[in-house]
């Protein structure tokens, strides 16, 4: 997945409109431009399409941890360099606070079902033996499970606390 994919499904996902995708960039300091998200937001075969880049697309998962959960009094953390599905999937875990459970519920969503450990796996550091390498379709499931939940109107955005058992 690319990170302008990433982007798009959650904006979808949370229907943010441009003023609260500025809002989150803002909420991990950093200035972005309507313009700017217009773009990375953009099809891939538009002229005026831009690439978002692993920063920015860190910039705006600390963002969005920011907005969901509050900052911390301790200095923020820094935007990674580069980023890879694990750390991805970390950040949005982190974001919207998911537990195990919560994560392989909307896993379950889009059909996919692993096992717990096959799950922590993904948040191990690289250097761990068991440490497992999150495949873009793993990460697309979730995301995909995340727009069931939040999206099709089982669980409002700002409810974190939801559990299995909601209505179909």
């Amino acid at each position: 997945m690319t990170n302008n994919d990433v982007l798009r499904r959650l904006r979808y996902t949370f229907d943010f409109d441009d003023l609260k995708m500025i809002a989150v960039f803002a909420a991990a300091d950093s200035r972005v431009t309507r313009p700017q998200v217009s773009h990375w937001l953009k099809r891939d075969d538009d002229p005026e399409f831009e690439a978002c880049s692993d920063h920015q697309l860190a910039i705006f998962l600390n963002g969005l941890i920011n907005d969901r959960r509050g900052t911390k009094a301790s200095e923020p953390p820094e935007p990674e360099p580069s980023l890879n599905n694990n750390i991805i999937f970390r950040k949005l875990k982190i974001a919207l606070d998911l537990k195990a459970d919560d994560i392989l519920r909307l896993l379950a969503a889009s059909d996919v079902h692993i096992s717990k450990h096959e799950l922590s796996a993904f948040f191990r550091k690289p250097g761990h033996k068991h440490y497992r390498q999150c495949k873009d379709q793993i990460l697309r499931n979730f995301l995909s499970g995340l727009q069931v939940e939040y999206r099709d109107g089982r669980t409002p955005p700002d409810d974190s606390s939801a559990t299995a058992g909601h209505p179909s």
